[in-house]
């Protein structure tokens, strides 16, 4: 990660589940097999630079697994 999360992940909200995520076999191949689901929420990261923004980040999860692959999907503005 180029980032740390620095604030809870608010508005937490699942967008695919199982057969709908598009990297299902990746997961399964990598990860395991699991109930996947991908999510996204928001909150405050500190880049390396130093500089801190608001952000949507999306990333994948399964019970038992935790987050994984989190990316920045957006910047909503800087702090």
């Amino acid at each position: 990660m180029h980032f740390e999360i620095i604030d809870e992940i608010d508005e937490i909200e699942t967008f695919a589940t199982g057969r709908q995520i598009r990297e299902l076999a990746r997961l399964n191949r990598i990860y395991g097999k699991y109930r996947w689901r991908k999510r996204k929420g928001f909150t405050a990261i500190r880049l390396k630079s130093g500089e801190i923004h608001h952000v949507e980040l999306h990333w994948y999860e399964a019970t038992g697994m935790g987050k994984k692959e989190i990316k920045i999907k957006r910047f909503l503005n800087k702090l």
